[in-house]
């Protein structure tokens, strides 16, 4: 049996049903990950002995095999964020999301990612690209894309990645695997190194949508030690998996079907649209008209605030130093040594655009386009429960295909008005195109409502078999 390609829900059956045991899940994997990862990049470390010793001892739904980004912190495991100037950064604590899941699951290693959670394919990453399990030859998607490819290619049962405008939705479009990004404020951000602090959303990637409602049914809920956590109840999100889609509204934004999105993604988009109908939903159209702008903004608010958080890894209160005596000299070049070219961009413009004579021009109109994107979706969600659209305009691109900035900030054009608003989001496969590669399909909700994002993505999951199929 190919115990790499359960569920966490079948692992859990098989559990209870000593089908099989949790040493033998693991070394599955820790195999997989032996043959398969010097091609594919997605972990930068893997925790064999620590898997081994968990699987040992455990039982049940004590042992499920998952990978975590390396942003998100595991005490005595370094976290590196992908980048030379956190190489030897070892955390002495867990983020709280670690904390929550020890007791049911079991690190194997810690995913590539783009450096410091900045790009869109993963090749940023200070140490190698990650390359996409379904075309060696084409990215992974990014940042969380050594966890996408991670869970694509049967290397972890699910894991754990950030989404700031798209981290966890577009790799997992790319991948073939479910991405969710829940509400801001769902889900505690504490052990997870900053980019951008009004966006930053620790979030799931799992192979259904059932196991992504589990995971963060495990992870959700207020926390002391992140401030903007709810303390609202937390939603019965396995109840959410049994509803039925009668009366359940699609919102269609004429914004999100246009000509600058592939012509097979759109199809593919309407040949899901019709099987939610014939499930029982209700199609509405609805107008996002801010839109357009929401790249733009989004990417100067994330300059501004990644400029901030990184100031901190100068190479004495954190990051590698280069041993100069003067501390601006040591500051200066451990930062120049240390930093990759796109960590060094936003970082640039985001001091730009924060100088007294430009934060006006910049930083503060960009906010209120943020404010009109929120309310926007406010609008759209009177007359509907769930919006839909694609997760990306195109398919996973080449490697070292795009060499543009711009060209890639725009491949989060559907993706980043969410973050935004920060409202939850799910990616979802709806199919492939002619080349093979996956299509995915995002689903947005209001606020803290994931349980109807799991109601729409179970009953399309439940009548569709594209979450099944396996990379040849």
């Amino acid at each position: 049996m190919e115990l790499t390609k359960l569920s966490i829900q079948q692992l859990i059956s098989g559990y209870k049903n000593k089908n099989f045991s949790a040493l033998e899940v693991t070394e599955q994997y820790l195999k997989n990950i032996k043959e398969k990862n010097k091609d594919l990049g997605a972990y930068i470390k893997t925790t064999d002995d620590i898997a081994l010793a968990k699987a040992e001892e455990r039982f049940n739904d004590k042992a499920i095999p998952m990978a975590v980004k390396d942003n998100i912190n595991v005490c005595d495991v370094a976290t590196t964020c992908a980048s030379k100037i956190f190489k030897s950064y070892i955390p002495s604590h867990n983020a709280t999301v670690i904390e929550r899941l020890n007791d049911h699951c079991l690190l194997l290693g810690k995913t590539n990612m783009d450096e410091f959670a900045m790009g869109s394919s993963n090749e940023t990453s200070a140490f190698f690209p990650v390359k996409n399990p379904w075309d060696q030859r084409r990215v992974s998607g990014g940042s969380s894309g050594g966890s996408a490819a991670a869970v694509a290619a049967d290397l972890t049962c699910f894991a754990l990645g950030s989404d700031t405008g798209g981290s966890i939705r577009q790799p997992s479009s790319f991948c073939g695997v479910v991405g969710l990004r829940p509400t801001y404020g769902l889900v505690s951000r504490h052990g997870l190194v900053a980019v951008a602090s009004s966006m930053d959303q620790i979030g799931t990637i799992t192979k259904t949508v059932e196991d992504s409602a589990y995971v963060l049914s495990k992870i959700a809920g207020r926390d002391k030690k992140d401030p903007v956590t709810t303390s609202n109840k937390i939603e019965d999100y396995s109840a959410a998996l049994k509803g039925e889609m009668q009366e359940v509204r699609i919102g269609l934004p004429k914004q999100f079907f246009t000509d600058y999105t592939h012509s097979e993604i759109n199809k593919k988009l309407n040949k899901a649209i019709t099987t939610l109908e014939q499930l029982g939903a209700k199609l509405v159209e609805v107008n996002l008209p801010h839109i357009p702008y929401s790249v733009s903004a989004y990417t100067l608010i994330c300059a501004a605030e990644a400029w901030s958080n990184l100031a901190r890894i100068d190479g004495l209160r954190h990051g590698e130093k280069t041993f100069e005596e003067d501390y601006l000299k040591n500051s200066i070049q451990s930062r120049t040594e240390g930093f990759g070219v796109e960590v060094k961009r936003r970082i640039l413009l985001g001091a730009y655009i924060l100088n007294s004579s430009n934060n006006n021009d910049y930083y503060l109109k960009a906010q209120k386009v943020r404010t009109l994107v929120k309310k926007d979706f406010q609008k759209a969600f009177q007359q509907c429960d769930v919006i839909l659209g694609p997760t990306t305009p195109s398919t996973a691109f080449k490697l070292e295909e795009k060499h543009d900035p711009l060209t890639m900030y725009l491949h989060d054009s559907y993706t980043t008005p969410v973050s935004l608003a920060g409202l939850p989001a799910i990616s979802l496969p709806c199919g492939q195109d002619s080349k093979g590669m996956p299509i995915g399909l995002q689903l947005i909700a209001p606020a803290f409502s994931e349980g109807i994002l799991f109601n729409v993505g179970n009953n399309f999951q439940q009548a569709t078999d594209y979450h099944k199929r396996k990379i040849e």
